[in-house]
């Protein structure tokens, strides 16, 4: 049973953390390379912009701030669900090299296949999920035992590992390459959005609208997973099964997520801490919260490091990893 006083604190923190999204939009609506006045974005919203106002805010500044809050929600929310369904604090989709997975497979499509550019943005989600997929599957085998089961500190271990292998293997495939697409893939690496139009958005969307809800109905198996094993079983919980079916849509979400802003660490794995600190461990109660952190964190560090370089500004993936590289130092010392 969940105390009222608890449900009232997440109400009130989802509240708060919706105006602070919007707050965030807003200001990022009028700061970068391409000036657009504060009193002029309600006019151009409502389509009474001149041509450069309304080329900037609808075709440069809005999708590439919803991609970014999109995929940070996913990442968030992905890490949340390793972190639960593995009973470790540090796992997180790139550390554990699923994003590694989902980078390789990506570079392997990308030099070696035709690309289309009317399905491109649609099939690289499919091509990321698939690779990401795959090392997840292999990193578990390699971290499950047949007695003791899956062991959180082997888990990290082998995933840091993959994440360095993988890596490598990607500077290997495009040190070989055209130079147009060696730049791609170096963007990607850095964890630079570079899905910044409108059909981006629309290639995530169904990931996040089927695999968000399916998270949060799973919410409270989640709870019993994070459990001993033993406990669960003794509940009736499938943890196998379960486990599985929670590890396909954490990957599924990281895949959708880093298939358009690159290679983002570390949001996975600081979000869902922040989250229960506010409102405690309950899957219920902390996933929205951290959906939406997740989505905040990742705007405002792509919002500050386009201000900070122009034109092109510093990647996402290093401005948050300026937070997060601290922050795993001080979980792996502290666990």
């Amino acid at each position: 049973m969940i105390r009222q006083s608890l449900i009232m604190k997440q109400r009130i923190l989802l509240f708060a953390l919706l105006a602070l999204l919007a707050i965030t939009i807003v200001v990022g609506m009028g700061l970068g390379y391409s000036s657009l006045s504060y009193d002029r974005l309600v006019p151009t919203l409502l389509g009474q912009g001149t041509f450069k106002e309304e080329f900037v805010l609808f075709s440069v500044r809005l999708p590439r701030m919803l991609v970014t809050m999109l995929a940070g929600m996913a990442l968030a929310l992905s890490g949340a669900i390793m972190q639960g369904i593995t009973r470790n604090d540090l796992a997180d989709p790139g550390i554990l090299g699923i994003n590694a997975g989902a980078g390789a497979a990506i570079a392997v499509f990308f030099l070696f296949f035709p690309v289309n550019v009317g399905s491109f943005v649609y099939l690289l989600p499919l091509v990321a999920f698939a690779g990401a997929l795959l090392t997840a599957l292999v990193i578990y085998i390699f971290a499950y035992h047949r007695q003791n089961g899956l062991q959180p500190v082997r888990l990290v271990l082998i995933g840091v590992g993959f994440s360095m292998a993988l890596s490598g293997l990607m500077i290997v495939l495009i040190s070989s390459a055209e130079r147009s697409k060696v730049d791609f893939i170096a963007r990607w690496l850095a964890g630079t959005v570079w899905g910044t139009d409108w059909p981006v958005i629309g290639a995530m969307m169904p990931w996040l609208l089927a695999l968000v809800p399916f998270a949060l109905y799973k919410a409270n198996r989640l709870n019993l997973l994070g459990l001993s094993e033993h406990v669960a079983i003794g509940v009736g919980v499938s943890v196998e099964k379960e486990r599985a079916v929670l590890l396909v849509a954490a990957v599924a979400l990281a895949a959708s997520a880093v298939s358009v802003t690159g290679g983002i660490a570390f949001i996975g794995l600081m979000v869902p801490h922040i989250a229960k600190a506010l409102v405690g461990p309950r899957n219920q109660l902390f996933l929205p919260i951290a959906i939406l952190i997740g989505g905040w964190l990742l705007l405002l560090a792509d919002t500050i490091g386009r201000q900070i370089a122009e034109p092109d500004g510093i990647p996402a993936g290093i401005m948050v990893a300026f937070i997060g590289a601290p922050y795993f130092m001080f979980l792996l010392l502290k666990k």
